[in-house]
């Protein structure tokens, strides 16, 4: 009896000594998805169609929201944030690398993303970028913001389409080179139309619509990431915010973030 309590008690200690097997390769924790508690300084009507009927929702920012509360923005359903990089190919956005941080640190998953400058040849902003946003495991795919502006004091001016869909096709293959990610291309209804942007196979957009469903704003089209709001109300935040919804359910958005990994 003495001897079978010996080699039992021994069998134990070996078990509980020996290594644990490692977890699956690209295994990521769940993410838990917290439900919008939102303002809007202006409110839509939304109808049927509401962005509440997307249970997945986040922001997008840059120096003008000023110092984020990252942990009471994520407690109140900031679930993923955009935070301006760059622009064109000498500006860094100055809350860049605090907003970086800080959001991870606060649980929230985000990502970059670069403001296009429609006077400044494609590569020479795509190595700007990729010189200023760190190359991280579990970040969001990098984003590419085009659109006019024609407030711009040296550049705003319009180009030929073919010149729009090659310059964004340089971008984009140079970031998903760098980051091994598919990026995202940010875009507005009247770029998109002008641009005809439907024409670009294989890009997962972010489409930005405030009085409507994108469905009605860009028909036909599959979007990533709806921008419903320019004028969002976020606990955390100081002032304005841009509100965005995620295209798929809870699961799906867990089996995009784990994608990342």
């Amino acid at each position: 009896m003495i001897r079978t309590i010996l080699l039992l008690s021994l069998a134990l200690t070996l078990a509980a000594c020996a290594p644990r097997p490692p977890a699956p390769k690209g295994a990521a924790p769940a993410f838990h998805v917290t439900a919008p508690d939102f303002g809007d300084a202006h409110p839509v009507d939304w109808g049927a169609e509401s962005p509440r009927s997307h249970s997945v929702h986040g922001i997008d920012t840059s120096v003008w929201q000023g110092e984020i509360d990252w942990p009471t923005a994520r407690a109140h359903g900031v679930n993923f944030a955009f935070l301006k990089a760059t622009e064109g190919g000498d500006r860094v956005d100055p809350a860049f690398a605090r907003n970086w941080a800080e959001a991870a640190a606060a649980g929230v998953p985000r990502g970059a993303y670069h403001f296009f400058y429609h006077c400044r040849p494609a590569i020479e902003q795509a190595r700007w970028f990729i010189a200023h946003v760190p190359r991280r495991s579990g970040a969001l795919p990098p984003v590419l913001d085009m659109e006019w502006n024609p407030h711009s004091p040296t550049c705003s001016g319009k180009r030929p389409v073919a010149e729009v869909h090659a310059e964004a096709r340089i971008f984009l293959n140079a970031v998903e080179a760098h980051y091994g990610q598919r990026p995202i291309l940010y875009t507005t209804v009247d770029f998109y139309e002008e641009n005809r942007l439907w024409e670009m196979e294989g890009v997962d957009f972010w489409l930005r619509s405030t009085a409507a469903h994108p469905s009605d704003r860009y028909p036909g089209q599959h979007w990533l990431i709806w921008q419903y709001s320019g004028t969002g109300l976020v606990p955390g935040i100081k002032g304005k915010v841009d509100l965005n919804a995620f295209a798929g359910d809870r699961r799906a958005f867990a089996a995009w973030l784990a994608a990342q990994n």
